[in-house]
């Protein structure tokens, strides 16, 4: 079920939060396993036929888990390390191939049929909501436990750790070092009414990021690249509507998507990383990506770029190893050449940065603190994002070509001619207006990390905030909720597809 549904916000989520408190009464590891069954039964209602294969794959990384560390592989003993390094080979190996048969399989025989001729099938192959998060989350578990000597002895922390409802979906990515003292902790199963208001604070501004401004602003986003995938030719207003409809429509959904993760956590006492930092104030490509989804930045750097050999064997390697990371992370995100080249993009966008950085030198730090650099170096940053996530979103090259190519051609303007917006009932004036309006959000506010870390503070200083804010929440989040049930249709996130 959707965060954003009155399933979730009325039922599921009330039976949870009071199941949990209660269970944890009688000890912490009921109110766990209350917590580890609840977020099975949050992916049973999504997806009840791959619920055998998430439990599957959480008994095999666990049993795995427990060989690697029985071996001490961060001690002296050589061959104990070898054995632990067979068990996370062989661990690894079926995380990754139960990734690429759901995820790749079809996408790699419909490139050798288009190769070779033939007409091969396997059939339709239903994608694991969600298989590429937990896949992540186990792997970096595992690898954890290889070269950090990372051990967990209950099973039902760490298929919390695995299943945990808020991060499951869309994630973030998490590390077994992160949860697990909070999982241990006495404190995380006792009710806390600050961190109750303070999560249904974030949880609501996470409701109205998705609600009312990606959602708000995803019809101009559909109306132009749909039209370009059957063949039409937007003019250049329509072409960077649509664009920058899209920039604007992935962060706010999936930053209200983390908030709301976030905000759902904090209610039951514990803290997820956080996943986006004000992407869009980026003044570079590397900090770009420093911000956006954090998590699998991290991971991306720790488990692919640092492995491949990273900066360390000199400035032609590094360039290498981050084009194949961003290549790979590309394909992460969807069985698509588009995917490809978009992270070949964001690749190439970072070899040039650093390579930049390079050929300034010292002058560099004195170029970042000009004021006319930084309004340039944000421009720069923030059109070569849009201009990526063209490939991101559309179904083809060809459509994104054709967006692509529009938004270069000024002679291809003509007034009144955005038909593709017209015809779905859009009015161009306001689509502009509402992109300026989320450009300022996105730049000039505070981020809603800050906002709930100072909303944290306002709780515990003042005895009457928290049940103040809980009720604001409350009816904010009941009003958003109604609001959204009240649509035609409602929109998953865009996330649920990676």
């Amino acid at each position: 079920m959707l965060f954003t549904s009155t399933a979730f916000f009325l039922v599921y989520l009330p039976v949870v939060l009071l199941g949990y408190y209660l269970a944890a009464r009688h000890s912490p590891i009921w109110g766990a396993g209350w917590l580890f069954v609840a977020s099975l039964a949050f992916y049973a209602y999504w997806m009840p036929e791959f619920t055998a294969l998430l439990l599957a794959s959480i008994l095999w990384n666990y049993w795995v888990g427990l060989k690697i560390s029985s071996q001490d592989p961060t001690g002296g003993d050589q061959a104990r390390r070898n054995k632990a390094r067979a068990w996370l080979i062989a661990g690894v190996t079926v995380d990754l191939s139960l990734l690429a048969y759901f995820k790749y399989a079809g996408f790699f025989v419909a490139n050798l049929n288009a190769a070779l001729g033939t007409s091969w099938s396997l059939g339709e192959i239903i994608l694991p909501i969600g298989i590429s998060f937990f896949t992540f989350t186990q792997i970096a578990f595992l690898a954890d436990a290889y070269q950090k000597g990372t051990k967990e002895y209950r099973f039902v922390h760490y298929g919390l750790f695995v299943t945990y409802f808020p991060h499951l979906i869309a994630g973030p990515v998490l590390h077994h070092a992160q949860m697990m003292p909070q999982f241990r902790e006495a404190a995380t199963y006792r009710l806390n009414v600050d961190n109750l208001a303070t999560g249904f604070c974030i949880f609501a501004i996470g409701l109205f990021k998705k609600i009312v401004l990606a959602d708000g602003i995803s019809p101009y986003a559909d109306a132009v690249f749909n039209a370009a995938h059957t063949g039409y030719q937007p003019d250049l207003l329509e072409a960077w509507i649509g664009a920058l409809a899209y920039t604007f429509q992935l962060y706010f959904d999936f930053s209200g998507y983390s908030d709301m993760a976030v905000g759902l956590s904090w209610m039951f006492n514990v803290r997820l990383p956080y996943n986006f930092n004000s992407p869009y104030k980026a003044l570079n490509i590397t900090e770009f990506w420093r911000r956006w989804h954090m998590t699998l930045s991290a991971f991306l750097r720790d488990y692919l770029y640092i492995p491949l050999g990273g900066n360390r064997n000199g400035p032609l390697r590094r360039y290498i190893n981050l084009l194949v990371t961003m290549i790979l992370g590309g394909l992460w995100h969807g069985a698509n050449w588009t995917f490809v080249f978009w992270g070949a993009l964001h690749g190439l966008y970072l070899v040039v940065n650093h390579g930049f950085q390079a050929l300034c030198g010292q002058r560099f730090d004195a170029l970042r603190s000009s004021a006319a650099c930084k309004i340039l170096a944000w421009g720069l940053t923030f059109l070569a994002t849009v201009f990526a996530w063209v490939f991101f979103r559309a179904n083809d090259f060809s459509s994104a070509l054709t967006i692509i190519a529009a938004m270069l051609n000024p002679l291809q303007s003509a007034p009144g001619a955005q038909s593709a917006l017209w015809n779905q009932g859009l009015d161009v004036g306001r689509g502009v207006w509402f992109i300026v309006a989320l450009l300022a959000v996105s730049v000039a506010m505070p981020n809603s990390n800050a906002i709930g870390e100072r909303v944290a503070i306002l709780v515990r200083r003042h005895v009457t905030w928290p049940f103040a804010l809980l009720g604001g929440a409350l009816t904010l989040g009941a009003f958003l909720v109604a609001i959204n049930a009240t649509r035609d249709s409602v929109s998953a996130f865009i996330y649920f597809n990676f």
